[in-house]
């Protein structure tokens, strides 16, 4: 008999498919079709700053600063009353979902900076959820800050939010880093359990006939699995926290090449959102059937053998995969 439970952050899960933050976590008959249908464990779709901080009128000078000038920017920031759910009424979600879900419920928070907002880390703890997801996503556009003091300004923000929980706190993250595995070193330092990779940053399209800036967002594909894949593979075993793998996971190749550089986990979204539930044990069958047909017993037992540290040739994750990759066009030219 195969065994898909996986732990993570602290949890025993029944299997490595959770599911990310999404609209779909924002109802609670959405999440009970996910967990009927197999799904491990749900994060709640994120509560950012900008909305804990327009609570209390504290944003009111940022979101307004140099607008007179440029009057289109005025209508560029969402709503904050009408955006997602406030708050509040997200904290009472959660609660409601714990009354009536049995499967772990991770809440989520999109921030950037230390302030009064990172209370809420501690009042998501207290409305039931049994982990938190620190979604960390910012673009620099300051010529004047070096790499060095944001890196500085999210281990502060990750050790602030940690200083307010007890629950396990795990840290979404981009792959925009001059030196990836020390800053994720430091994460785990400063009290990440577990580190998602990646976040997908979503790219703005130009207008050339309304000469707008338009928001863009477009579903991922496998395609996409294969950076989070190779840092997955090198982070394995270097730090002492938990990996999860986002972005490109849509079938159960991708679950099971994940597993194999060394998550613990994989998070969906986009595939959920396209094919609905139903994928949910259709991938699960297809991870169940790959582990009899190669004589595994479980999943922890293919963990991170295809890591950095496993392959014969770790060279193929560095330098070497790119000078190799570009050799393979040589027999294409004429």
């Amino acid at each position: 008999m195969t065994s898909l439970s996986t732990n993570y952050l602290k949890l025993k899960l029944k299997n490595p498919l959770i599911a990310s933050a999404s609209p779909l976590s924002k109802k609670l008959d959405n999440i009970k079709r996910l967990e009927d249908a197999g799904i491990a464990a749900v994060v709640m779709y994120s509560l950012f700053e900008e909305q804990i901080t327009h609570e209390s009128n504290a944003l009111d000078y940022f979101l307004n600063r140099g607008t007179e000038s440029f009057a289109e920017a005025l209508t560029y920031f969402p709503e904050m009353d009408n955006y997602n759910i406030g708050p509040d009424n997200y904290l009472e979600l959660i609660t409601k979902i714990k009354s009536h879900i049995e499967i772990p419920i991770i809440g989520s928070l999109n921030g950037v900076s230390s302030g009064g907002w990172v209370e809420y880390a501690k009042k998501i703890e207290q409305a039931g959820a049994d982990a938190l997801e620190l979604n960390i996503y910012y673009i620099p556009t300051e010529t004047k800050i070096s790499s060095g003091e944001l890196e500085i300004a999210q281990i502060e923000l990750v050790s602030d939010v940690r200083s307010k929980i007890s629950i396990p706190l795990a840290v979404k993250l981009s792959p925009y880093y001059s030196a990836l595995p020390n800053f994720a070193e430091r994460l785990v330092n400063s009290g990440a359990n577990s580190l998602v990779l990646f976040n997908r940053f979503y790219q703005p399209d130009i207008d050339i006939n309304t000469l707008e800036v338009n928001p863009s967002l477009e579903l991922s594909n496998s395609y996409d699995l294969r950076l989070p894949l190779r840092w997955v593979a090198i982070l394995y075993d270097r730090i002492k926290a938990d990996l999860a793998l986002t972005s490109g996971v849509h079938n159960e190749q991708d679950v099971i090449k994940a597993m194999m550089a060394g998550a613990n986990v994989v998070e969906m979204a986009s595939e959920l959102i396209e094919n609905g539930p139903k994928r949910i044990p259709e991938i699960l069958q297809g991870i169940e059937n790959w582990l009899v047909e190669y004589e595994y017993k479980s999943i922890d037992q293919m963990r991170g053998s295809m890591s950095h540290k496993s392959v014969s040739e770790p060279a193929a994750f560095e330098r070497a995969n790119y000078m190799k990759a570009l050799q393979t066009f040589d027999n294409r030219l004429p």
